[in-house]
This record gives structure tokens, C-alpha cells and sequence, in this order.
């Protein structure tokens, strides 16, 4: 699934590519995709607003819509891209449900999976590339899409300044859970994922068991400065992509040639030379150097 770095990467291209573009049409073929409103009206409702800006709530992408006579966004559009969603920027013809590119650097087997587009007034299209579709759209006025369990519910921001150390330990407090399974829990903090909770804990030298209200002062201050770390160079290396992750270009994030321990099981570590492990923990995988890592 897409996290924090690679859904950061989607928003800024796309505030760099389609603000102030005006919706002129729109096509799916997975009618399952769009939540809300009826995907019959769905057209209907988004048909002519204009793009204001683009932000990121955890996971979701926010794409705020005005009429083009209002000075601020009155409409939201909001897209998840779940386990195998992105978005892409270029242009398509779609006749019979057969997808055939014709601009851009996206390879057939990306286009092959696209199931809606947005038409815009400067030719481009914005479109939805899913392999499982397992994709969530909504799309409502901004106080009601803002309002949504989907947003509310979701945990501070890691990369906002406003996010100090002190709420940090204040969270970790409450939590007698593994730090590895804290970390993964989006309405704790949010967008942080399997990839980045495991370079974080590597990094701050933190065995992934650890339950996080017994990690020291000086413990909580190494696994913080590493989510700030890992989770910033990951956004300026454009995400990782170990599967299905592609920016906007269809190009992959640059992120995994810099992974140091996520799916390195049996693998020298880079500190110590010992063999990488694998665990599983709350049903996922954890990998970490059972040396540098102690429990």
C-alpha cells in the first residue's frame, strides 16, 4: 500500500500540474470505486469545477474543487489508492473498456489497469491506476468530506513541525502495544506503514517487540528524530516502489535503493554484518538486525 512518502509524492505533482484546471469529463468502468455520492451522479456533481489545491490527510489524497466564479474550494474530492492504486498525469483514449496510451512514459502494463479519468480543460487527464481496485473515491462538499470518519479519525501529521517531541512521548505513553505495531496504527500517528516502521526502528536501534510505553526518554527521542529522517528522505527519493507504486509520470520511487532493512531477511546487516530476521507481528512482517535491535 502506498504511504506516507509516496501519496506526498502524488500530491506534489499534482499541485504542480493541475492546479486551476477545470473537470470537463469524467470516465470509470469500476463503478464500485466511487462511495460517494451514486457513481450515476458522479459525473454530474464534479462536471466544470475548477482545482484549487492539493493536499494529503495520512493516506488520502484531497483534491479541493471550486465553481469558477468562487474565490475559495467549496467541494472535495477525496481518493485513497489502497494496496495497489496511483494516480498518473498524461492522456488516453478509451473506446469499449480497451485503455491505449497515447502520451506519456507509462508502460502498457500500468494502463492496462486504469479504471477512472478525470478530463481536464488543458488536455491532460488525471487517472486511476488500480490492480485490485480496491480504491475508495468520495466526493461531497468540502465540510462534509472533511467531517468523514476517514479524516477525523486519523492521528497527527509525523513530517508537520507543529508535531514535537513532547506529543510524540505523550502518545507513546498510552500505548502498551508492540512499538512496531503503534507505529503501523494510523489513528495513533498517521501514514507511517509497514516499509517506514521498520527503517525507523532500524535506525533508532529498537527492537520492533518492544512495547512503546516502556522505550526510555532517550529511546523515544531516537525513534522520533528517525521518523522524521527516514520519512523525509523518502519524500525527497519520491516513495518506494517494492510492487505497484508509480508517480505520476509512471515512473517508480527512488526510496529502495536506500532501504536498509525492510525485506532484507538473511541479509548482512550494514552496521554489524549480522543476518537480517523476519518476525511477524500483529500479522505483518517485521524485519530487524537481532543484534543492533536487542529486546
Amino acid at each position: 500500500m502506498p504511504e506516507l512518502p509516496e501519496v506526498q509524492t502524488i500530491v506534489d505533482d499534482l499541485n504542480k500540474k493541475i492546479i486551476g484546471c477545470k473537470i470537463t469529463k469524467v470516465w470509470f468502468d469500476v463503478p464500485k470505486l466511487i462511495k460517494k455520492p451514486n457513481p450515476k451522479d458522479f459525473e454530474k456533481q464534479i462536471k466544470d469545477l475548477k482545482i484549487s489545491i492539493v493536499k494529503r490527510r495520512g493516506k488520502n489524497i484531497l483534491i479541493y474543487l471550486k465553481l469558477p466564479k468562487e474565490k475559495k474550494p467549496s467541494k472535495l474530492l477525496l481518493i485513497h489508492q489502497k494496496m495497489t492504486g496511483h494516480l498518473l498525469i498524461g492522456k488516453w483514449n478509451v473506446q469499449n473498456e480497451v485503455k491505449s496510451l497515447i502520451e506519456g512514459e507509462l508502460s502498457e502494463k500500468v494502463n492496462n489497469y486504469i479504471h477512472l479519468i478525470l478530463y481536464l480543460d488543458n488536455g491532460q487527464q488525471i487517472a486511476l491506476s488500480d490492480l485490485r481496485k480496491f480504491a475508495k473515491i468520495l466526493f461531497g462538499t468540502k465540510e462534509e468530506i472533511e467531517s468523514l470518519p476517514d479524516l477525523m479519525q486519523i492521528g497527527p501529521e509525523p513530517l508537520e513541525r507543529k508535531f514535537m517531541f513532547s506529543d510524540f512521548v505523550n502518545l507513546m505513553s498510552l500505548q502498551k502495544r508492540k512499538i512496531k505495531q503503534v507505529l503501523m496504527d494510523f489513528k495513533v500517528i498517521s501514514g507511517i506503514g509497514n516499509i517506514y516502521s521498520d527503517e525507523i526502528l532500524y535506525q533508532a536501534k529498537i527492537h520492533p517487540f518492544k512495547p512503546a510505553n516502556k522505550l526510555t526518554e532517550k529511546e523515544l527521542n531516537e525513534v522520533f528524530l528517525a521518523i522524521k529522517n527516514i520519512l523525509g528522505k523518502a519524500v525527497r527519493m519520491r516513495g518506494t516502489s517494492i510492487s505497484d507504486f508509480r508517480g505520476t509520470d509512471g515512473k517508480p520511487g527512488n526510496y529502495a535503493r536506500a532501504l536498509l532493512v525492510y525485506q532484507k531477511e538473511d541479509k548482512p546487516c550494514k552496521r554489524c554484518q549480522t543476518l537480517i530476521k523476519r518476525v511477524k507481528v500483529g500479522g505483518r512482517s517485521a524485519h530487524y538486525c537481532p543484534k543492533c535491535q536487542k529486546l
